[in-house]
């Protein structure tokens, strides 16, 4: 039999894109998809999926509280959060959630389809990308981030000033994937997000204002 699949994201685009690439696994069925988390955790209650696969950063009620009340009340139904993001903060929000997997957004099919079975069985599955950011977590405890967060200038979570460290010590984006680890997509999304907090509009500014604020040194 097939696993009963609810799709949840609220860019429309992206959630029709993976609908159809799903409808193409073999052993998977889409049984419904949601443009946010309050209309995933309606549909759920009314189609009974075996997997979940929830965007984290949706309007009205995001992934990770979605992930947090479809647990309390379809324990039975496994979340597989599905995201651009591959920062601390993203995973282990929806692992405390309760979710038993999480895939950044750029994953495979094959890696999509592998994961909703193995959580359909009852095992847990992660994206290599971010399984560092778990053994971080468990290695420093679960409080680093939230504490180091707020001393960043700007709103900067800890990853974007990560980032922002790299790109004053002169690395590409590519360069800064293979460092964290995460996907070039995901590096691109953490360097629109700080330039946007910051109000930079380039690499070189960029590189001052990390100067400026003291999260890199210029050299010499």
């Amino acid at each position: 039999m097939s696993v009963r699949v609810l799709l949840a994201d609220d860019q429309r685009l992206v959630r029709e894109s993976l609908g159809t690439m799903l409808r193409l696994l073999e052993g998977i069925e889409l049984v419904g998809s949601a443009a946010d988390g309050t209309e995933a955790l309606e549909l759920a209650d009314k189609l009974r999926p075996q997997v979940a696969l929830m965007d984290l950063r949706m309007p009205r009620l995001d992934g990770i509280e979605a992930t947090r009340l479809l647990r309390e009340r379809l324990p039975e139904v496994a979340v597989i959060a599905l995201t651009t993001y591959a920062d601390d903060d993203s995973v282990l929000g929806a692992l405390r959630a309760g979710a038993r997997g999480y895939l950044t957004k750029d994953a495979s099919s094959d890696d999509i389809r592998s994961a909703i079975l193995r959580v359909a069985a009852g095992s847990a599955t992660i994206d290599p990308a971010v399984q560092h950011h778990v053994v971080a977590a468990l290695a420093g405890g679960p409080a680093q981030p939230e504490a180091s967060a707020r001393t960043l200038p700007d709103d900067l979570t800890p990853r974007e000033a990560e980032v922002l460290v790299l790109i004053a010590d002169g690395l590409s984006n590519a360069e800064i994937a293979e460092q964290l680890h995460v996907s070039p997509t995901t590096v691109k999304s953490h360097i629109n997000h700080l330039f946007a907090k910051a109000a930079i509009r380039d690499r070189a500014q960029a590189v001052n204002y990390a100067y400026r604020t003291g999260l890199a040194q210029p050299p010499g």
